[in-house]
């Protein structure tokens, strides 16, 4: 339990249903979906469609999507989870020999280029259709009303708006929906959105074809091909998400699943299965020997992501290597406790990312762990003029070489870092959680999962604690001010360098069932505008 004494947030706790965003307005839509008898599902895709209106940086139907969904078959709780990948592809004709052809050596990101075709919305529809009580066109209303009548601009989406005023300006169409009057909407301004209103409108009346094979689809090919992209509507028709296999690793007792690749979750677990060989416990939480572990593992596990994560439809990715007892041990074995010795890992492709994750658990003690992502914040900063609807920049995660696995290719999916996350425990899933912050997220789950069972924080606190992270984009280390200088000094005397990050490093959620007692207790990061709420 936190110290009362001192600022922060309580866990929240609850009888039947509860939700965790990272925006009060999608943590309220969640629960007044629960409230009316709507399931998990419901309130998770009402939720996402929320904060795509009023977290318009984060997510939006512009972008993908990924969930875990532990459905209870009775009362006694079950360790079935489903897992949907609804990523993107890239356009047909978007061949290596193409990029080559141009002279294109990176997909950058304010480009047709950076765009695949968006997955979110077919992602929400098959879902709903499968798991879900209520249609999606119920589901949509609450972003409708949103983007018509206006939300208010809170404080975290405010300070990532103002950081992207370059991006919104390169597209006409952005900055005319996004910088009204040529600058960022003021801290606490009402904003309105009528043309994504009226897109999500048509989409609830006609379902995601609207989407995929409507005006929507036309406005946004017509666009993307205006600016030299390669996409066509035939690749928009085409769209379509997968139900696929979890992976799973277990970390004392706890079977933590993630969904395969061409997403990182491998990586989160490839990084619990080398902390699992270090007694964690007999360091302090914000110990200057476990956060060098942390450090050490983590470029280790992000230099193996960058050599092997792709589709792998289309590439051999090493799984069952990645997930080997025997792979974890042979990393561990490179790192010395008591200094630096593992190099930062080659630059990614992408350095940058925003999302948006979302957990919910409803009386029934269905849980779903869902997240929705633009990449970037504001995505590739591309609009459809008559839609209104921002593209995502995921392309830019691809590599233009053609031996490297994640190279682009026709109908590919791009090396994802977006992860949501599950843990079971004695048959029963016991908590959906997920951590924002593009490349952090594996770090992130790894470090959120350590903070609760290795030093026994609650939920809460675990998101609390100070975080850094070794971003693979960087040499220096990044570093939130809540980590004590002093073990900062420990760090770098043992050879670590590090440099202030320039925001928030991340944001997560997550919601614990309590089988026995009946309960359940969620919390929310305090690094975004959201919160956790039950009832």
């Amino acid at each position: 339990m936190r110290n009362l004494d001192l600022p922060g947030r309580s866990v929240a706790r609850s009888l039947n249903g509860m939700a965790a965003t990272s925006h009060g307005l999608a943590t309220l839509t969640a629960l007044d979906v629960l409230r009316d008898g709507g399931n998990a599902m419901d309130a998770a895709v009402a939720a996402c469609a929320v904060q795509g209106v009023v977290e318009p940086q984060s997510t939006g139907i512009g972008g993908d999507c990924f969930a875990l969904y532990a459905p209870q078959r009775g009362t006694g709780g079950s360790s079935e989870i489903v897992a949907f990948n609804g990523s993107g592809r890239a356009p047909e004709a978007a061949t290596p020999e193409w990029f080559a052809a141009q002279g294109i050596d990176k997909i950058e990101r304010l480009t047709p280029h950076s765009v695949t075709v968006p997955g979110a919305v077919d992602a929400w529809a098959q879902l709903l259709r499968d798991h879900g009580t209520r249609s999606l066109g119920d589901m949509l209303q609450p972003a409708i009303r949103c983007a018509r009548d206006g939300f208010v601009v809170t404080e975290r989406v405010f300070a990532d708006w103002e950081d992207e005023v370059e991006v919104l300006s390169h597209d006409p169409n952005t900055s005319a929906l996004y910088l009204p009057g040529g600058k960022t909407p003021a801290l606490g301004s009402v904003q309105r959105q009528p043309l994504l209103a009226a897109s999500l409108e048509l989409i609830a009346m006609e379902g995601r074809d609207a989407f995929y094979k409507g005006g929507i689809a036309a406005d946004l090919v017509a666009h993307l091909r205006g600016l030299g992209g390669l996409h066509s509507l035939e690749d928009f028709a085409a769209a379509g998400g997968q139900y696929v296999d979890p992976i799973s690793s277990r970390y004392k007792g706890i079977d933590i699943y993630q969904c395969p690749p061409n997403g990182q979750g491998v990586i989160a677990l490839l990084l619990l299965n080398i902390l699992a060989g270090f007694d964690l416990p007999s360091l302090g939480a914000m110990s200057a020997g476990r956060l060098h572990l942390e450090i050490e593992a983590t470029r280790l596990a992000y230099r193996a992501r960058d050599a092997h994560l792709a589709d792998p439809a289309q590439a051999e990715v090493p799984l069952e290597q990645l997930l080997s007892a025997d792979y974890a041990a042979e990393l561990r074995r490179q790192i010395r406790t008591d200094r630096a010795t593992v190099a930062p890992a080659p630059a990614p492709v992408a350095a940058h990312a925003d999302t948006v994750y979302i957990s919910v658990v409803d009386k029934d003690r269905n849980a779903v762990s869902f997240i929705n992502s633009l990449f970037g914040s504001f995505g590739s900063g591309i609009t459809g003029p008559k839609s209104g609807v921002v593209l995502h920049n995921r392309g830019m995660s691809f590599s233009v070489d053609p031996a490297h696995p994640n190279c682009i290719a026709p109908g590919k999916r791009p090396m994802h870092t977006i992860i949501p996350g599950m843990a079971v425990k004695d048959g029963r899933a016991v908590m959906p959680f997920g951590v924002m912050g593009g490349h952090y997220q594996a770090a992130g789950h790894a470090r959120f999962i350590t903070n609760l069972i290795d030093y026994g924080l609650d939920v809460q606190q675990s998101m609390d604690l100070a975080r850094l992270f070794p971003h693979p984009a960087k040499d220096a280390i990044e570093v939130e001010s809540g980590v004590p200088a002093e073990v900062l000094a420990e760090l770098e005397a043992m050879g670590h360098r590090f440099q202030a990050a320039e925001g928030p490093i991340g944001g997560s959620q997550a919601i614990q069932i309590d089988w026995e007692a009946g309960t359940l207790a969620g919390g929310s990061d305090p690094r975004k505008d959201g919160c956790a709420l039950g009832y």
